[in-house]
């Protein structure tokens, strides 16, 4: 069976007896429908459970089975007799009709209704979208509304965003026409969980955090040099309107009725790559074991995740899960593409070093690591053998295999077991992160760039050092750094694959994200609007006799 076929044969609880799991009365949540509920923020309380933060070695095209095996492991959990809740990212309408056709899971460990997840959901993303753009428009009016009176923005910083690849609104102009149609000028577009505004959401801890962050957005500067912000503006109020519903988590179910709270979806190659503080602290709140995911490889996902989310909000993860397959080791070890379905044990043992350098930057941050291979059907016994002996024997890691795309929860018990032992007998110690607040921004990215990344150094093009000094002057010094750059390398080039090191990178940018309160460096070539693929998904996706297809 297809995804979508498994995800239409399961039994959907009402979703008051999916928060009833959670100890949170009906009369508590905003229904959306039968099988989707909003949790206001109320019911947020001192954290009872244990987090659990799942991550994955470098990404190949096709992913690694992060969320699948996230959800797998909250399926086991509950299992083997654990009250335990998955918190989950919202997907991206971007890569849905792009390259991934959905990621809400897969086979018999997915969060449904999946395709109301994958598509307009709660409708957070089209409200991320409107807002930013609000503010896009009302921006271009107060410019145009005061130009008569001499006021102008020497530098504009804002820019629009849409939740669609389109390569095409990358750079624009705008106003052009008669006067009335508004000021020419230069503009562009970012996809949806590039927004600054995204960030904001899933780093706020209330409605008032937001408010406050809001107004402290950055959107250019006057020529007199100051810097101009929403707040000068004088529309941070109306923007909260807009977000007043999306702030509030999601609460839907998995393929085994296990509770799931999705909410936010910034992409972790270009932006902070995890799910809202608000939703992590409602699940803690609520269960045992909180199991979490932060995007792509470790190198992005996680490390934003300690360096940023769990800074700024205090979390400790008792654990963290590292996910492998042998398809992605095999790329790593220089296999083919074309090829990496098939066996090749001396490709699979070059690969492992991506793997042993993941893991050892994870126990950079006092973080107990547990493997997981996630299985697919073309691969070995001797494949999974030999990553057995290498965790177990090279990196004195506990090793599992996951069996919860295939069997749902009951093949998610040996994992949850394997976790559960690990955190009861070695549980992860305090967080240690990659640099303190008090370093200048330049040394904390070059702080990742070199022990995370493993980079031999790391220079700056002119721009960006303008932008870290501005940062800095306006006293930003003490943010956090998010480092943008292909998820498919640990360096900064996605064709080199494996364990790379030594390599030069460059930082070509630095975006100030003040109301975020973090620095975003931009690595290399990335780009904040992707493009489509040749074939996208969407040429596949339909509605055929009432069901939806295409989407997995």
């Amino acid at each position: 069976m297809t995804d979508i076929e498994i995800a239409h044969a399961c039994e959907l609880a009402p979703i008051a007896e999916v928060a009833a799991k959670m100890d949170i009365n009906a009369d508590s949540i905003e229904q959306y429908g039968k099988h989707i509920a909003k949790l206001p923020l109320s019911l947020i309380t001192e954290p009872k459970g244990k987090l659990i933060l799942v991550t994955a070695i470098t990404a190949t095209k096709a992913g690694i089975g992060k969320t699948t095996v996230s959800i797998g492991l909250a399926l086991g959990l509950n299992a083997i007799g654990k009250k335990a809740v998955v918190a989950l990212r919202e997907p991206s309408l971007g890569p849905c009709f792009g390259m991934k056709g959905g990621a809400a899971g897969g086979g018999y460990a997915q969060v449904l209704p999946m395709e109301k997840i994958n598509l307009h959901f709660t409708g957070d993303f089209h409200a991320i979208t409107s807002a930013h753009n609000m503010i896009s428009a009302l921006l271009d009016n107060y410019l145009y509304q005061h130009r008569a009176e001499g006021f102008g923005l020497k530098e504009i910083l804002w820019r629009r965003v849409l939740d669609v690849n389109d390569r095409s609104l990358r750079q624009i102009v705008t106003g052009l026409g008669p006067a009335t149609n508004g000021l020419e000028q230069q503009a562009g577009f970012d996809i949806t969980p590039a927004s600054e505004l995204m960030a904001i959401l899933c780093l706020s801890k209330d409605e008032n955090d937001l408010r406050r962050r809001i107004e402290q957005i950055l959107l250019g500067y006057t020529y007199e040099g100051k810097p101009f912000t929403v707040k000068d503006l004088g529309v941070a109020g109306s923007i909260v309107v807009l977000l007043k519903d999306a702030i509030q988590p999601n609460l839907v179910q998995t393929t085994e009725q296990t509770p799931a709270v999705v909410h936010g979806g910034p992409f972790a190659n270009i932006a902070h790559g995890c799910n809202s503080i608000i939703a992590t602290k409602m699940a803690l709140a609520h269960s045992e074991y909180t199991v979490t995911e932060a995007g792509f490889g470790a190198d992005l996902g996680a490390e934003k995740f300690y360096d940023i989310k769990c800074r700024k909000a205090g979390l400790q993860p008792a654990c963290t899960v590292i996910v492998a397959t042998a398809q992605g080791l095999k790329m790593h070890g220089g296999v083919a593409l074309d090829q990496i379905k098939e066996p090749n044990l001396e490709g699979l043992r070059t690969g492992l070093a991506n793997l042993d350098r993941h893991v050892d930057n994870l126990r950079k941050f006092g973080q107990t690591v547990v493997v997981v291979f996630n299985r697919f059907a073309t691969d070995t016994d001797e494949e999974m053998a030999l990553l057995r002996e290498h965790c177990e024997q090279t990196l004195h890691a506990p090793f599992v295999i996951n069996n919860a795309y295939a069997l749902g929860g009951e093949g998610g018990k040996e994992m949850a077991e394997l976790v559960v032992k690990t955190i009861e007998e070695q549980p992860s110690q305090p967080l240690q992160f990659m640099y303190s607040d008090d370093e200048p921004l330049r040394q904390k990215i070059e702080a990742v760039a070199k022990k995370i990344y493993g980079a031999g150094n790391v220079t700056f093009a002119p721009a960006a050092l303008k932008r870290l000094k501005l940062a800095e002057d306006l006293g930003f010094g003490h943010f956090p750094v998010c480092i943008a750059k292909t998820q498919f390398s640990f360096s900064a080039d996605q064709k080199k694959y494996g364990a790379v090191s030594g390599f030069d990178f460059n930082i070509k940018d630095v975006v100030i994200n003040a109301g975020a309160e973090m620095i975003v460096a931009l690595a290399g070539d990335i780009i904040r609007m992707p493009g489509l693929p040749k074939d996208p998904q969407a040429n596949h996706i339909d509605l055929v006799d009432g069901e939806i297809v295409g989407l997995s």
